[in-house]
Formats: C-alpha cells, sequence, structure tokens
C-alpha cells in the first residue's frame, strides 16, 4: 500500500506501516510497506566451522542480490526484479529482538549493486548508478528523489549487472561486463579482432562518486579484460581493488579437437584478482587454466590447450573451480570471528560445478600481509540437496554479502529471496 506523508514543520514521528522513521520537515516520502516476517528460523541445513551458527532473518523477499547493513543495523537489499514496483528493500528490527519487524520497498528500479560510503547509499540499476543521501545514523532522508550521478552504462541484457565499490577519494566502480561470451563473430568460432566490445564493456569503469549528472564517456576505465566482474570490493587495508570474475563458457562447441567435454566443464578457473588502474586480466585472449596454474591462449585466438600467453596480463591472486559464479566479495573487518578472519575475503558462490557436483557456498581467502593464502570453503550446503544425487530442487543460491555492525555476516539468496545471518560465539 501507498503512503505520502508531508511534514510541515519540525520532526514527526510516522504513525503505522513507517513506525520509527524521523523525517526532516517538509519532506515527502513515497514507498511500498508490507507486513514483515516476524520469526527467525535457525538455518540447521548450513554447514559451517565451529562456533558459528545461522540463522534466516527474511523470506520470499524477491531476487535479493547485494546487500548493506547500516550502523544502526538497517538492512538495505537489490533487488533484480521489481517487487510490487520497486528495486530496493529496506529491513528494520525496531526493538532489538533480532527479529525484522518492519520491512519496505522503495526505488522504482531493479539491479544488483548497494554500497554505503561517507552519508550516501548508493545502489545501481543496469544502466545508472544513484545515491540517497543518509543521516547519521546512515538513515535515508529522502526515499522518492535520489540523485542519479551516472546515467547511458552499457546493457545488452546479458551479465548486465552493475556492482558497486568506493573507495577513500572520492572514486567509485563500476563493472560492465561483456555481453558476449568469448568475443566471438557471431555464429562463429572466431574471435574478433582486436575485441572491440573492449571499449565500453568487460571491464571495471572510475567515476566520481560525488558529482551527478554523469554519462560513460565521463568514466575511466580503470581496469580491462575483466569479463564479468559481479563480485567487487575496496580493500581498505592495502587500499586497491578486487574483483571475482566470472569465467567464459564452453570450449568444446567450436573445438572439439583440444578440448573434451570433461575439459569444457573443468576450464576456466574463476578468478579472484588484485586491480589497480591500466590493469588488463586478458579475457577474451586468454584464460586461467588452474590445474596448470598458467595463463593459455583463448582457442579463439589460436590457443589449442597447450599453448600460454597473456604476458602482459596480470595473474590472479586465488583461483576456483569452473562455473561456480562468484556474486559477491567482502573483506571482513569485524571483530566478532576468530583472528583468523580479520582483513580476510568471503566469496558467495551463485552456482554449481557440474563436473564436480559442487557449488552453492561461501568460501573464505585469508590474507596475510596483503598475500592471499589458501581458500577454504566457510559456509556450505545452501543448495539443501546433494548435488550428486538430487532428491529435489536447489533451495538456496547465495549472492550477495554484508558485514553487520557488530561483525556479523549477511548472505543473501536470489533464488527465493532469502536472507541468512551468521554469528559467532566462542565456546
Amino acid at each position: 500500500m501507498q503512503k505520502k506523508i508531508l511534514l510541515a514543520a519540525g520532526m514527526l514521528a510516522v504513525t503505522a506501516g513507517l513506525s520509527g522513521f524521523l523525517i526532516q520537515s517538509g519532506l515527502t516520502m513515497n514507498i511500498h510497506s508490507e507486513p514483515a516476517n516476524k520469526t527467525v528460523v535457525d538455518a540447521k541445513d548450513l554447514k559451517l566451522p565451529a562456533g558459528f551458527s545461522a540463522k534466516i532473518i527474511g523470506s520470499d523477499l524477491g531476487t535479493t542480490r547485494h546487500i548493506v547493513v547500516g550502523k544502526s543495523g538497517d538492512i538495505y537489499v537489490k533487488l533484480s526484479k521489481l517487487k510490487d514496483g520497486k528495486g530496493i528493500y529496506l529491513l528494520r528490527d525496531t526493538n532489538g529482538d533480532g527479529v525484522i519487524d518492519d520491512q519496505k520497498l522503495f526505488g522504482n528500479y531493479p539491479g544488483t549493486g548497494i554500497k554505503i560510503k561517507d552519508g550516501y547509499l548508493y545502489s545501481s540499476s543496469n544502466k545508472a548508478i544513484y545515491r540517497y543521501k543518509l543521516n547519521e545514523k546512515e538513515e535515508i532522508l529522502n526515499f522518492d528523489e535520489p540523485e542519479k550521478i551516472v546515467d547511458g552504462l552499457l546493457d545488452h541484457g546479458r551479465d548486465n549487472a552493475k556492482p558497486l565499490a568506493l573507495d577513500n577519494n572520492g572514486n567509485i566502480y563500476v563493472t560492465i561486463g561483456s555481453y558476449n561470451d568469448n568475443c566471438r563473430e557471431a555464429g562463429s568460432g572466431k574471435g574478433m579482432s582486436p575485441c572491440s566490445i573492449l571499449d565500453s564493456a568487460g571491464g571495471i569503469w572510475k567515476f566520481n562518486a560525488g558529482k551527478s549528472g554523469q554519462t560513460f564517456s565521463d568514466g575511466v576505465r580503470y581496469a580491462t579484460g575483466v569479463k564479468n566482474a559481479v563480485g567487487i570490493d575496496w580493500d581498505f587495508k592495502t587500499n586497491s581493488l578486487f574483483a571475482t570474475i566470472h569465467g567464459r563458457g564452453k570450449f568444446d562447441d567450436f573445438y572439439p579437437k583440444y578440448y573434451t567435454p570433461k575439459q569444457s566443464a573443468e576450464l576456466p578457473a574463476e578468478t579472484l584478482y588484485r586491480l589497480k588502474a591500466g590493469d588488463d586480466a586478458g579475457w577474451p585472449y586468454i584464460y586461467y587454466d588452474h590445474f596448470q596454474n598458467k595463463k593459455m591462449m583463448a582457442p579463439e585466438y589460436g590457443g589449442d590447450g597447450i599453448k600460454t600467453a597473456g604476458e602482459k596480463a596480470i595473474n590472479p591472486v586465488a583461483a576456483f573451480p569452473a562455473h561456480l559464479g562468484p556474486n559477491a566479495l567482502m573483506f571482513y573487518t569485524g571483530n566478532m570471528f576468530p583472528a583468523k578472519y580479520k582483513n580476510g575475503a568471503f566469496i558467495a558462490f551463485h552456482s554449481q560445478s557440474a563436473e564436480l557436483k559442487k557449488g552453492y557456498f561461501v568460501a573464505f581467502v585469508p590474507f596475510v600481509n596483503g598475500k592471499a593464502g589458501k581458500w577454504e570453503i566457510f559456509a556450505d550446503n545452501f543448495a539443501g540437496v546433494d548435488l550428486v544425487k538430487p532428491t529435489g530442487p536447489i533451495e538456496h543460491r547465495p549472492c550477495g554479502l554484508a558485514q553487520g555492525p557488530d561483525g556479523a555476516l549477511y548472505v543473501t539468496d536470489d533464488l527465493n529471496g532469502t536472507i541468512f545471518k551468521i554469528d559467532y560465539k566462542k565456546k
């Protein structure tokens, strides 16, 4: 139900469906309220390290993608498909009992990216970036009129999510994924040479986080050769941008001479990169083979599964099995979890390796002195079914990650609109 409230002077407590909001004098607000799920369910099926526990704090919310939690505990979740005409959720525990008892929808655009930085909530559609002014509690002051800071980002429908990251110097970074999986010429296995897609996609662009009215031409291509980085995050410990990249698709469709169906299912690696200005991760000309730990020449450009290439392309800092779909990246800075997790990276994997029969988990990559260590599975069994011999449908696909003010880890699922909260208690 739509509620429009105009406050003429002072500050008034908003009643009924808008309880808990304090809104500045003269502010108009139009958002959709709906009953909240006022129960918390233990997520007993999740497999976690000793001392950790998980609860489901929200369900049936729609296509919940990336997520961020404000300093007061307010949860903002981006939806990739509109629900009741809106694309962002605000979830709130108004009495501090750990239960979401107030949930509201706002923003009339779908998308993936959402971040909080320097007094603003930033969010993206598949073509633009917006921001909302926050108060000192990181609560939105005006839901109806976000400031559009960037417009005209490429959207061809495929791999069109626009995840976001922000640094401490007033810059915002946005992925523009490639709409052509291998930069092949239409109907053939031949690669475009050069790959003209890289002029406007297949990379990460940098814009001014505080300037409205920017277009694509105002941005700077920060890193190229990045096929589709749905997970990006700025690591303030090393003051650098990191990105998880979805690997390319099949090899054996046009190149059965060089790749078996099994090899096509096992390659290439999903990768984690540390990116500096001007870096090239090598797509589409190369791919990373995690069995050989080498950058290989792509078959569209003369590769045969043996030839290495990419002397000027950077190496990943970590590599994972193929086709797992890394959809979120978050560096952990909280104090709730044991010390080994401090300044390390969590990654939400959204899909599965059909060959390994493994997937739908959250992984952890430790970082020591800025260098990545051996990765491990942190939270498993979001699928809720045996992937080797499935007895039913997949239940959840991890998609977004966020850290709460208390150090808890939040995980979204964009299949059934579920939000998990993972806590730790020392025994």
